[in-house]
């Protein structure tokens, strides 16, 4: 990636609250135009870093430079070519649409001749035509949250920073949400964005996966599923489920319930699928079809996590 086409660039990015080590080390790197998925279980240090990221948190130590500037020399110069949507919506309830929009207008210092254009822009994208006089509590989730979306992007900033955006939302409204990041990616937007939906993660075209501060993964979807699970991934259908992961231990390199079933990864040089069978039964279990899946993100993800990998960045 060339120097000119990275939009954010993180080196040993570090992040400690006092004794509490919240990023560790990170390194990381965005081109222009692309959609990066940042997932992680919760503390893992997703939010902290968006926060550095911003210029709205000094790194412990470490540099980072977003649009070219650095986050800790000229964090301003930051803030002004970035939007940035927050876990829990920044829209003020009390105030109507047309309202809202016209505050961070002026936080973003539109040009007054551009505003209106401006507004009407997002008022569409948001759906909320006709709408502009309504308080903004009264607005369902789905609508709250891409009139936030058009609040981030008023003053048409290069990159945007997501911080889990569609949490609490109905399913419908998230694919929504999600059309309008492709199209702003489309138009050579550089997004960010924070989930914890593995659903979400498979529409972005690279993910980066932290836990516990540090990096653990980078790669596309389909490099994460194929090439990070560590094994084999079988399904098993079998009862007690919480009993079978405890029995199952030692003999597999991760076991997980999914649902009614398990997932457990199984080391090339390890037992079978009938092994396992046999070893649960003495234990036991009731054990009906055992099968061999394709790993989805989910599994990677537990994978990573419980085994405490160190990073590996895929191509």
């Amino acid at each position: 990636m060339s120097g000119e086409s990275k939009a954010i660039v993180a080196q040993g990015l570090s992040k400690r609250f006092q004794s509490f080590l919240a990023v560790d080390n990170l390194d990381l790197e965005i081109a222009k135009g692309e959609v990066v998925g940042f997932i992680g279980p919760n503390g893992a240090g997703k939010s902290t870093t968006l926060r550095m990221l911003c210029g709205l948190l000094r790194p412990s130590s470490g540099k980072a430079h977003v649009a070219g500037y650095d986050v800790e020399k000229d964090p301003e110069a930051v803030r002004e070519h970035i939007g940035y949507m927050s876990q829990k919506f920044s829209l003020y309830n009390d105030l109507t649409v047309r309202e809202n929009l016209r505050f961070f207008g002026g936080i973003y210092r539109v040009p007054k001749k551009e505003f209106a254009g401006r507004m009407n822009f997002a008022v569409s994208m948001a759906g909320l035509e006709g709408r502009e006089d309504m308080l903004v509590h009264t607005l369902a989730g789905g609508w709250k949250q891409r009139l936030a979306l058009g609040c981030a992007i008023l003053h048409r900033p290069p990159i945007l920073f997501l911080d889990e955006p569609t949490s609490g939302v109905e399913p419908e409204a998230r694919r929504r949400f999600w059309d309008l990041i492709h199209d702003l990616a489309s138009d050579g937007v550089t997004i960010l964005v924070s989930t914890h939906y593995m659903d979400e993660a498979e529409y972005c075209n690279r993910i980066a996966l932290i836990n516990r501060g540090r990096l653990v993964a980078m790669g596309s979807p389909g490099e994460l599923r194929l090439r990070d699970l560590g094994g084999k991934l079988v399904e098993i259908a079998c009862s007690p489920l919480g009993a079978a992961v405890n029995a199952l231990a030692g003999s597999v390199i991760e076991a997980a319930i999914f649902g009614d079933r398990l997932h457990a990864v199984l080391d090339p040089n390890g037992p079978d699928g009938e092994e396992i069978r046999k070893l649960l039964e003495e234990k036991g279990m009731n054990v009906g079809a055992i099968r061999m899946v394709s790993p989805s993100l989910e599994d990677v993800f537990v994978r990573l996590v419980s085994g405490g990998k160190e990073e590996r960045v895929l191509s």
